[in-house]
């Protein structure tokens, strides 16, 4: 077992790129610690072969990665799919544990990444871009329903516009205040950089957000955080077509 100590998180991902699982070596570990309650974003991404799995365990005071860490959540996707956590965490030390699944079959290799975001803020959304939920090119009217809350703060769903399409978005049937944000990730890194941010709607309470009149062809991220409380939601992308190549 590979374990590698990432010291503090903040809001600036940590990535630690093409690592490997194999039958001889088939667990990695990513001790960090958090100065303050934070919402804990972790990815495994760009997944070669293989089925590896996401867990999260918060130490149990004696610093060492052991039976009696407490398991905080975990990200068990099928295949080579996108693994994510997205929780609300109090102060502390915690470890990110990458294991190669029972299924998998040959070395695996994977990039890895951790950030520490503010909770209850309309500014300072989860920074990771897992495919969580993938749309494809859409071409007709999509609808979605999901949650965030405490144990998930974020959902990512990604798609594509082709030429000639638009989309708008919204996000309904809140209970809690929940916000959106849509993203091109120009550099394909899978994190948020700065002039990636198409648009967002941060309205307040169980107010609909919505983001209209996208036009422009290419791929993008639709993030749905949590802004307060844990509510369920419908996230609507209405498809339509327009003079704009």
């Amino acid at each position: 077992m590979a374990l590698s100590n990432l010291g503090t998180i903040g809001t600036t991902p940590v990535v630690r790129n093409n690592l490997t699982l194999t039958t001889s070596d088939p667990t990695d570990v990513f001790q960090f610690q958090i100065g303050s309650t934070k919402n804990i974003n972790l990815t495994v991404t760009d997944i070669s072969v293989g089925d590896p799995e996401l867990l999260l365990f918060r130490d149990n005071g004696n610093g060492f990665f052991d039976s009696g860490d407490q398991a905080v959540d975990l990200s068990t996707r099928s295949f080579n799919r996108d693994e994510s956590i997205n929780n609300l965490e109090n102060a502390g030390t915690y470890f990110a544990q990458v294991i190669r699944g029972a299924a998998s079959s040959g070395t695996i290799s994977y990039d890895f990444t951790v950030s520490a975001t503010t909770p209850n803020s309309t500014s300072d959304f989860s920074n990771l871009l897992p495919k969580e939920v993938e749309l494809g090119n859409l071409s007709a009217d999509v609808n979605q329903f999901g949650s965030v809350g405490d144990f998930d703060t974020a959902d990512v769903y990604q798609f594509s516009l082709g030429s000639f399409e638009g989309v708008n978005i919204t996000l309904s049937g809140l209970t809690s205040d929940a916000d959106i944000r849509l993203i091109q990730d120009f550099n394909n890194n899978r994190i948020v950089d700065a002039n990636e941010v198409v648009a967002s709607s941060t309205r307040g309470g169980t107010a609909s957000d919505v983001i209209s009149n996208i036009t422009s062809s290419g791929n993008y991220f639709l993030q749905v955080n949590q802004f307060s409380g844990n509510t369920s939601f419908n996230l609507a992308f209405d498809h339509f077509t327009t003079i704009f190549a």
